[in-house]
């Protein structure tokens, strides 16, 4: 008889284990463009691109990690000041109000960027700054550029080497600052860069194989310039109509680039990843879920008593939750012709139970509530 309540109990405990650790709120990202120059203008409309795509699936800004090393938006060439576009319609400003960018100009360096990796930083670096990452972190790594073989160039002055990053995560992996990190690369030859890598749990993503170049893929003729990579574009398009509630699947991202339209090979790595891509939803390392309580005062606890707010209202709102999606791609012709908003209305499986209630408060009521009735039924037993 004890030892079958014991049994529920266990169960129990797990079963709110594993529906906290489903809801994956530990999700960072470090976006990375390493390429200054105006002619280099798609390089930074890529990661500002990316950085607006996780953003929308849930990732906040204190998770993420910006690295622009130009700043495009405000060139004299630029003729749209302050703006940076990734289509010709010119209806989203990649670079707007709530972009934060945390390192900029010639503060992107390969010290800086291998500072960021392994947390090696000065003290007067600010928690901004840094990637406070932890075991059960998952991290997406985006990095475009111009690269050659095992190289991705910095600044057109400096250079990290395949072992550079290697070596990095490696030291990311002994300080325990991942559980697992998907490095994401689009440059020239991108699967070089990765060619080293010796960790367990990481996989990685390239835009093209050794020996092969990446493209550009459509110019913006007021602009001047090309304004958007191949491999990027794709990728946005397939995040097009995912939400943070979305089960597609890592392997289904990978097999979603048609060489055809790339003018290359994607190439990926998984020997160092012990789980199936299948199983694994794109959403671990480009979405997260973030729970948010709001309240209208600080006594909430005494709401329904006499004399106390009268209205006091808290709300669970996930990351997506009446949220007004900012970018939503739509493929049209040679361009993202059409960015639409829409309101994403995701079903939850635990709202009507925890409908005024956070995650933390539900399981302490939860477990009291067991201990309760493993006392009761003690006493009976003992009675019998």
């Amino acid at each position: 008889m004890e030892s079958s309540r014991f049994i529920i109990l266990l169960l129990l405990i797990t079963s709110f284990q594993a529906a906290s650790s489903s809801l994956h709120t530990n999700t960072w990202a470090v976006l990375v463009c390493t390429s200054r120059f105006w002619f280099n203008y798609r390089h930074m409309a890529n990661t500002l691109s990316l950085y607006r795509t996780v953003k929308r699936l849930g990732i906040p800004d204190n998770r993420i990690i910006l690295m622009l090393a130009d700043d495009m938006a405000c060139n004299a060439r630029n003729s749209y000041p302050a703006q940076v576009f990734n289509n010709e319609n010119h209806q989203i400003n990649l670079y707007g109000d709530n972009v934060e960018v945390d390192y900029r100009g010639y503060e992107v360096t390969v010290e800086n960027f291998l500072r960021v990796l392994t947390g090696r930083h000065d003290s007067a670096v600010p928690r901004s700054k840094r990637l406070l990452s932890d075991e059960g972190s998952h991290i997406l790594l985006y990095m475009t550029g111009h690269g050659g073989d095992q190289f991705l160039k910095f600044q057109d002055s400096e250079e990290i080497q395949s072992h550079d990053l290697a070596d990095a995560i490696e030291q990311m992996r002994e300080k325990k600052r991942f559980k697992e990190l998907l490095v994401m690369v689009d440059t020239c030859q991108a699967a070089t860069l990765y060619s080293q890598l010796y960790s367990p749990g990481v996989l990685a993503i390239g835009s093209s194989r050794k020996g092969q170049n990446s493209y550009s893929h459509h110019l913006d003729s007021e602009v001047g310039v090309s304004v958007v990579d191949r491999f990027t574009y794709f990728t946005l398009a397939f995040f097009e109509n995912l939400d943070i509630y979305s089960n597609a699947s890592l392997i289904s991202l990978f097999q979603s680039y048609n060489p055809a339209l790339l003018m290359s090979h994607a190439d990926y790595r998984e020997d160092l990843f012990s789980r199936p891509l299948h199983e694994v939803p794109v959403t671990h390392f480009f979405g997260s879920v973030m729970e948010i309580v709001h309240t209208d005062s600080m006594f909430d606890g005494f709401k329904g008593y006499e004399g106390s707010p009268k209205s006091c209202n808290v709300l669970r709102k996930g990351a997506n939750c009446n949220r007004v999606a900012e970018q939503n791609i739509a493929l049209h012709g040679n361009g993202l012709s059409s960015i639409q908003a829409t309101e994403v209305s995701p079903t939850r499986p635990l709202e009507s139970l925890l409908q005024e209630l956070d995650d933390e408060l539900a399981v302490h009521i939860g477990l009291a509530g067991l201990v309760a009735m493993v006392l009761l039924s003690s006493r009976l037993y003992a009675k019998k």
